[in-house]
């Protein structure tokens, strides 16, 4: 579910939290099943909201799992809410969930979608409010450090 409701959201019918299938083991081992190709470069957690409170204790050993079986590929998460004011600020204050969770992730895309702001020339982004962040360098840093594409 998601509680942030932009407007245009691509995936709307996650609002509810009722929807779509339970979260099970068989879900859980098919997901990891299709990160195992070297061609898959890592898993991205996107709407519904990864970081709502309902979500989080679900997510948290879905996480734990893909890190353990797959240590190289990296994790992105998209979420409505500001990782430095909303996430590291507040809600890892209260909650040891979302410590553990920030720290399996090394890309997190921040901020609502906004229609007003839709940007089709950038890139990993629907709007350009939005914030592309390197999650180890912020943690070490103290401060947001925007990712940056390594050239291969």
């Amino acid at each position: 579910g998601c509680t942030h409701h932009c407007k245009n959201c691509f995936n709307d019918v996650a609002w509810d939290f009722g929807y779509g299938k339970p979260f099970t083991e068989e879900t859980e081992e098919m997901l990891l099943k299709a990160l195992e190709p070297d061609f898959v470069d890592g898993l991205s957690l996107l709407g519904g909201e990864p970081f709502e409170p309902e979500n989080q204790r679900a997510l948290l050993p879905f996480l734990k799992k893909v890190r353990e079986r797959f240590p190289k590929k990296n994790i992105w998460c998209y979420t409505g809410y500001l990782f430095d004011k909303d996430v590291l600020d507040k809600m890892c204050k209260e909650s040891e969930v979302t410590k553990e969770i920030v720290s399996y992730l090394d890309i997190v895309v921040d901020g609502e979608f906004m229609i007003d702001r839709k940007n089709l020339k950038i890139n990993f982004r629907g709007s350009d409010n939005q914030r592309i962040i390197d999650v180890k360098k912020t943690l070490d840093a103290g401060e947001i450090v925007h990712w940056e594409r390594e050239i291969q």
